[in-house]
């Protein structure tokens, strides 16, 4: 793996760190390298309420600024939207609702993606 792999990787990794901290679902980094053009890997996790999302949605944005410096270039939708994505190039963090999460299946989607084991990870 070369460096900026290895970069995208450790910050996926902290972005699922981030959300495992407020207690975010189903947390699952895939990576999808080669199957992509616009990330290397993707953070998907649920909430199951409005505040629960934006609870989640704080939390990745100022505990991965926190433990890395990085900042998403970029976000879309909004807690009420039921969809949150924060792009941060490398990586791509997407918070859903659970029932939304259900509904567009993304790990599905990109069901050629191999998923990351993170959790066990050490530091």
């Amino acid at each position: 793996m070369n460096p900026a792999e290895s970069k995208g990787l450790a910050l996926a990794i902290e972005c699922a760190k981030a959300a495992e901290e407020i207690q975010a679902e189903d947390i699952r980094i895939l990576d999808v390298r080669g199957i992509s053009t616009l990330t290397n890997y993707m953070v998907i996790c649920s909430g199951s309420s409005m505040p629960h999302l934006k609870a989640i949605l704080r939390e990745v944005n100022k505990g991965v600024v926190s433990r890395t410096g990085d900042m998403p270039s970029h976000s879309e939708g909004k807690a009420v939207t039921r969809w949150v994505v924060l792009d941060y190039f490398d990586v791509m963090v997407h918070i859903l609702h659970q029932e939304m999460r259900e509904t567009y299946a993304l790990e599905e989607l990109w069901g050629d993606a191999k998923e990351v084991s993170w959790a066990t990870v050490e530091e």
